[in-house]
């Protein structure tokens, strides 16, 4: 089967930010009051069992989850995200996957947490994603999630980290995400959003936690 091209090119787009994005956000949650607030809060709903990390990354929010107690892991799409995450986090675990075919068991995750993972999506695209993390988790288990809030429609980053990429971003409408959720058989909890902090946020920004029926 032939890989989306969108696919393709989010891989290629994080493999080549990857050292430049861990460096340039290793120390960003020391400022990121609302995002520290809602990943506790996540911890605490989660409280035992595995949590995977799902658009891992570099790994810097898998690590601080584990700082919080969580049995955590991390899982990337980009092979290079990954080895860094590796090497910044060495007693963590980090596995190479795409949210659309998790290579994880049925019921198998007490949380997880799909932290701006979900924008590079298509929308239309995006109930199979919501399926998947209804899939792996267990009955009652937990989900978080963030994105920025627009109109659902595409933007082209054509740069980003100092380096030129190609890739696409959708800046999603909560609303939409709730009930993407809710078919996928969530119940979603709470939701907050908040206004733009840091001087390169251009829209509000969304947190949504979730836990699945059953």
């Amino acid at each position: 089967m032939t890989e989306p091209v969108y696919v393709t090119e989010t891989r290629t787009a994080y493999d080549t930010v990857a050292e430049n994005y861990a460096e340039l956000l290793k120390d960003f949650l020391q400022d990121a009051t609302w995002d520290r607030a809602v990943l506790t809060a996540f911890a605490e709903l989660v409280g035992e069992g595995p949590v995977g990390d799902l658009g891992c990354g570099p790994g810097r929010l898998t690590g601080h989850l584990a700082s919080l107690g969580l049995d955590v892991f991390g899982v990337d799409l980009s092979p290079a995200m990954v080895e860094v995450a590796r090497r910044t986090h060495p007693r963590l675990r980090f596995e190479v996957g795409s949210l659309a075919a998790l290579d994880l068991a049925d019921g198998s995750l007490a949380g997880a947490l799909a932290w701006y993972s979900l924008i590079h999506t298509p929308p239309e695209e995006l109930p199979v994603l919501a399926k998947e993390l209804a899939r792996v988790l267990r009955p009652g288990g937990w989900l978080l999630t963030a994105f920025q809030v627009g109109d659902n429609q595409r933007r082209r980053i054509e740069n980003a980290y100092g380096h030129d990429i190609a890739a696409d971003a959708y800046r999603l409408d909560p609303d939409f995400v709730a009930q993407l959720l809710t078919d996928a058989g969530f119940v979603v909890d709470a939701r907050l959003v908040r206004e733009p902090g840091p001087s390169y946020e251009a829209t509000q920004q969304a947190y949504l936690m979730a836990r699945k029926e059953g």
